[in-house]
């Protein structure tokens, strides 16, 4: 995966922020940026009223339009699942500025690199050296240790733990409570199934399940 810049990521106060997206997702990523005093100027989304907009959160219009931004606007993803942030990011790759709202309660370290678009929720640790993919989600309690590398729009979910210098490829989803060795390389387009451990190489494409993680037909 590319590098970036190591964290702090740009500045949220630059201009209006659109949130894309309005479920579940775009919930927890609006409260982070209400905690952090980020104006939100509205969402998009192709439903008609999303959960946010039932909250009082203006829906500016649908995903489309991502394809043509007001020059003052920055964008942050809510899309929780991955195949479908995936096809929001390929259909509008040129939207645009993407913020990375890290909550004021997740630990970042000062050497570690945080990509475009990325959301880090309420009591992740991102530690020493690793390396955060643009649009990745690192989600609640999630633990990233020393050297980790993580591809573009993979989602981290709630209490999972990789250990050091783990790698996983882009568009990958780690699930709930699961737990990657130190060293392990995890390919692009896999989901590891909650609860597993993971204890050895994931190639592209495949789903692994149970403790150890084996393969699921």
């Amino acid at each position: 995966m590319d590098q970036h810049s190591p964290h702090p990521p740009p500045d949220l106060a630059a201009g209006p922020v659109v949130l894309v997206g309005g479920g579940g997702h775009a919930s927890v990523v609006m409260e982070t940026l209400t905690l952090l005093g980020v104006q939100v100027r509205g969402l998009l989304d192709d439903a008609s009223e999303p959960l946010l907009v039932r909250r009082g959160l203006s829906r500016l219009g649908p995903l489309s339009m991502l394809g043509s931004p007001e020059a003052s606007d920055s964008f942050v993803l809510g899309i929780g699942d991955v195949a479908f942030r995936r096809k929001v990011l390929d259909a509008f790759a040129d939207a645009g500025r993407w913020i990375s709202p890290l909550h004021p309660k997740a630990s970042v370290s000062p050497s570690a690199a945080i990509g475009r678009g990325v959301w880090i929720g309420p009591g992740a640790i991102v530690h020493t050296a690793a390396a955060i993919g643009d649009h990745a989600i690192i989600n609640s309690g999630a633990i990233v240790e020393h050297d980790c590398s993580i591809g573009e729009n993979c989602h981290l979910a709630p209490a999972c733990v990789l250990g050091g210098a783990v790698m996983i490829g882009r568009d990958t989803l780690i699930g709930l409570g699961s737990r990657v060795l130190p060293g392990v390389k995890i390919g692009e387009g896999c989901t590891i199934g909650a609860g597993a451990v993971v204890v050895a190489d994931v190639p592209d494409a495949r789903t692994v399940a149970g403790v150890p993680a084996r393969p699921l037909r």
